[in-house]
């Protein structure tokens, strides 16, 4: 299921031209890397060229081939290995409606993000990848689908679950959802990456 187009990528300045080296500096032509992320090359391309914007769920995609993060594709260079990240106010990006805040340092097998989920926001977007993936709802209301099976939370619960299960998520409320989001790589960035095979089926 691809998901729909967003608008221009204004609000994600060089996330367009990273996308294009990281692509070429792997070796992947644009048929095999949109093949592996789940998107048509004509989308894939579109979202190089920055005519469109990538949603988070696709940057997670792509990060996860790339064998980056989020944070790097959308340009944000942490210390290496620092293990103290500080609070402060929410400031991160925003991917076609949803904000995101780092909440875990960078290069590491596994990405910690602060999230915010528009309500309905990317509702029909089924995903399935290898690994592992955990979320803890701060505020609102999430409703998470896990296979066949719906879930409803609310502050305070979380869901911890194989990635393989295909799942989607969705802010119930008006106001959207905040959420604590943990998934893991298949490997550190700081490895080498397999390319070998891919990693998102739809």
């Amino acid at each position: 299921m691809n998901p729909p187009d967003g608008g221009a990528a204004d609000e994600l300045p060089g996330v367009a031209p990273r996308l294009r080296d990281l692509r070429r500096s792997r070796g992947l032509t644009l048929e095999t890397a949109a093949q592996r992320a789940g998107l048509s090359p004509a989308h894939l391309s579109r979202l190089e060229t920055g005519r469109r914007q990538p949603s988070l769920p696709m940057l997670l995609g792509l990060a996860r081939i790339y064998g980056t993060t989020v944070s790097e594709l959308l340009g944000e260079k942490p210390p290496e290995r620092d293990a103290i990240i500080r609070g402060g106010k929410y400031d991160g990006a925003e991917a076609d409606g949803w904000m995101y805040r780092q909440a875990g340092g960078s290069g590491r097998a596994m990405q910690a993000l602060r999230v915010r989920v528009p309500q309905a926001a990317q509702s029909d977007l089924v995903r399935v990848h290898p690994g592992e993936e955990w979320l803890y709802v701060l505020a609102g209301h999430l409703r998470v689908w896990l296979g066949e099976t719906v879930h409803d939370l609310a502050p305070g619960d979380s869901a911890h679950f194989d990635s393989l299960t295909p799942h989607r998520i969705t802010a119930v409320d008006r106001d959207g959802a905040e959420l604590l989001f943990v998934h893991t790589l298949l490997q550190s960035p700081a490895a080498e990456l397999c390319l070998g095979s891919g990693i998102h089926r739809r």
